[in-house]
Order: C-alpha cells, then sequence, then structure tokens
C-alpha cells in the first residue's frame, strides 16, 4: 500500500491535542526557547475548518522561579488572552507530572501558582486558588454588587482568575446557551467580558451546568465555570460542601476548601503533530 505521508523529519511547529470532557486544547511546549504564540497565530489554529480547532489553546513556557515548576499561558479561539482555563491546566499537568512520574506540580499562570496534584484513580486535580468576590477584582463596572447583579434572573459574579456571571435555573437543559450568552458577556457590567453560566440543582444534590465561555462560544465543559458556580452556589446556600458538577462533556468533582477551589476530572490526550510552515506563515 502506498505510504499516504512523507517520512522525511517534519517540519514546523509540533503540538499536542488533549481535552478534559470535550473542553479541547491545543497545548505548545516553548519549555527551552521563547514564547511563540501571538494573536494571530491563535486565531489560525483555533479555526475549526482551517487550522487544528480548539477551545482554548495553551503554551508551556519554563518556570523562571523557585515558586512554580512550568508557566502556562491561555489563549481564546478569537486571539485574545484567557486568565484561566481549568480544564487545560489539567491536561498540562497530566504532561508534565507524567514526564518525571511526579504526583504535584506547580504551575504559574496569570491567576498566579495553582497547585496540581495525580488522584489515586489516575484523574487529575487542580487548585484553582481562592475566588474573587470583590467588585474590582472580578472585575464589574464600578459601583456593581456581585450578589445582585441588575439583569434579568438574578445572577451572581464570580472571579476565578476570569470573570463569570451564574445564572441559577430551574432546568440547565432548556437552556440554550448560545442564545443568552452573548449579549451578557459583552454587557457593560463586565468590563473584561465574561464567560455565563446556567445552572440547576439535581435531585441527587449535584448540579448540572450549561456554559457560555468569552471569547470561545458554546463548551462542552468549563474548569474555572464549575468552580465558580460551586462557589456561587454555597454563597447562596444550595450545597454546604464538595459537589458534583455534571457539564455537557462528562462530570467534574469541584471542592471549595479553605485553601482554594479544587476541581478533579479526567484528561485524554488525542493526537500529536507538526503545524506546516505555510499556515504559520500566513499566520504572521
Amino acid at each position: 500500500m502506498r505510504a499516504m505521508f512523507a517520512t522525511s523529519p517534519p517540519k514546523g511547529l509540533p503540538f499536542l491535542k488533549m481535552h478534559g470532557l470535550g473542553n479541547d486544547f491545543v497545548i505548545l511546549d516553548s519549555r527551552g526557547g521563547a514564547a511563540v504564540t501571538t494573536p494571530a497565530l491563535a486565531q489560525q489554529i483555533g479555526d475549526r475548518h482551517f487550522g487544528v480547532g480548539f477551545d482554548q489553546l495553551a503554551e508551556i513556557r519554563d518556570g523562571t522561579d523557585e515558586g512554580a515548576d512550568i508557566l502556562l499561558d491561555f489563549w481564546n479561539t478569537d486571539g485574545t488572552r484567557a486568565g484561566a482555563c481549568g480544564n487545560a491546566t489539567r491536561c498540562v499537568a497530566d504532561i508534565v507530572m507524567s514526564e518525571g512520574v511526579l504526583d504535584r506540580l506547580r504551575i504559574r499562570t496569570a491567576r498566579g501558582v495553582l497547585i496540581a496534584e495525580r488522584s489515586a484513580d489516575g484523574r487529575v486535580s487542580v487548585n484553582m486558588g481562592q475566588p474573587q468576590t470583590l467588585e474590582k477584582d472580578i472585575p464589574l463596572a464600578q459601583g456593581t454588587d456581585p450578589l445582585a447583579l441588575p439583569l434579568e434572573g438574578a445572577p451572581i459574579a464570580v472571579g476565578m482568575g476570569n470573570p463569570h456571571c451564574v445564572f441559577f435555573v430551574p432546568d440547565a437543559d432548556l437552556v440554550d446557551p448560545a442564545v443568552r450568552g452573548p449579549a451578557i458577556e459583552t454587557d457593560p457590567l463586565f468590563p473584561e467580558r465574561t464567560n455565563v453560566e446556567f445552572v440547576s440543582r439535581r435531585p441527587d444534590g449535584s448540579l448540572r451546568l450549561r456554559v457560555w465561555e468569552r471569547g470561545a462560544g458554546v463548551t462542552l465543559a468549563c474548569g474555572s465555570g464549575a468552580c465558580a458556580v460551586a462557589v456561587a452556589a454555597q454563597t447562596r446556600g444550595i450545597i454546604s460542601g464538595p459537589v458534583r458538577v455534571h457539564l455537557d462533556g462528562g462530570i467534574l468533582d469541584i471542592d471549595p476548601r479553605e485553601d482554594g477551589v479544587w476541581m478533579t476530572g479526567p484528561v485524554a490526550r488525542v493526537f500529536s503533530g507538526w503545524l506546516d510552515p505555510a499556515m504559520l506563515d500566513a499566520a504572521s
């Protein structure tokens, strides 16, 4: 059978495709060199027809101090930076911990230094840090009460390194985030735009969540969103401790502790490849 692909050494930029509950990522490893991602390159790679496609891009860089083993940058499909991405953090942690046979990792992000651990069942956990509950930290427009947003549906605002607007609804399965999400994402209440979550409580006490992510749109899962929802549910008295969150792509276990909000779930490697030099030139 004739070979379909060249057998000579590949040229271009290597990448890895992973996902956590269908929340999918392109991961670039720039350790040992300079960061390569630009807004144009993120947009090019993120296009599901003309590129690879992702919900977020994560670029690994060398740690620069004793407080972190690696640095991690996040990008959205529209070429903007993402301040936090819990599922991508778990995916990268899985890669790096597997390299060194580690079970604990310190990752510096725009959110700060996050601690990742491998659970006994093989899942990966990450401490997403303390929730941001003040107007200036989320951030919100000046004079806005995070617990009483002036929007129909009485949502709560929570920051997890990125802003979240959480709506409690009777049945999240009946909400289409693609219809309601875009206008809320760009509402003037949110100077840096916002992720939008629609959540309902299930009979067993777990939560059902659907998500619209800023800069990405509807995604099958959002780790920081699940954390924000748990914090909002605790604030409303809907939960009082660890909670299981059912997203379109699967289940995350969220545990709001004194040291931060811990998120645990599975990760999966899909494929690796090389971005063709011609595509890289087109994005330059």
